[in-house]
């Protein structure tokens, strides 16, 4: 994907809105779909999965993030999130997202139906700690 090329968000949300069905969610009843686009236009999904331990528990976003990493993806250049309500990203699931993404990367917040709302990265974790502050 080219820098100047936008990515298509409504088919991001779509793909997180498929993988929130696959979300496993016994506890909290608080089912969770992500999908994120890797900068080669490689998309990856994820939803969350709970875990009696709650500890070990593990939010969609992350397991989208880390799914594309797995296949070889190290530029994630935007993130679809699809929550009941149109949630946002939870403090770590933004902090991963910063180790993959820029802050102008779109995160996009959608609920099972209706329009989604749009932040970059750096309005969600505006001062980011990144691989520089580890020099500093």
């Amino acid at each position: 994907m080219s820098p100047t090329a936008l990515p298509d968000l409504a088919t991001l949300v779509a793909v997180a809105r498929a993988a929130r069905a696959n979300a496993y969610a016994p506890y909290s009843r608080y089912a969770v779909g992500a999908a994120v686009l890797s900068d080669d236009g490689r998309t990856f999904s994820g939803a969350n999965v709970e875990n009696a331990s709650y500890g070990a528990t593990v939010c969609a976003e992350r397991v989208a993030i880390w799914t594309a990493v797995a296949a070889g993806a190290r530029r994630i250049v935007a993130v679809a999130v699809v929550t009941a309500g149109g949630g946002s990203p939870c403090g770590l699931c933004r902090q991963v997202m910063t180790e993959f993404a820029d802050a102008a990367a779109p995160i996009v917040m959608a609920a099972p139906d209706g329009d989604p709302t749009v932040r970059t990265l750096g309005e969600l974790l505006p001062l980011a700690w990144t691989a520089d502050d580890l020099t500093r």
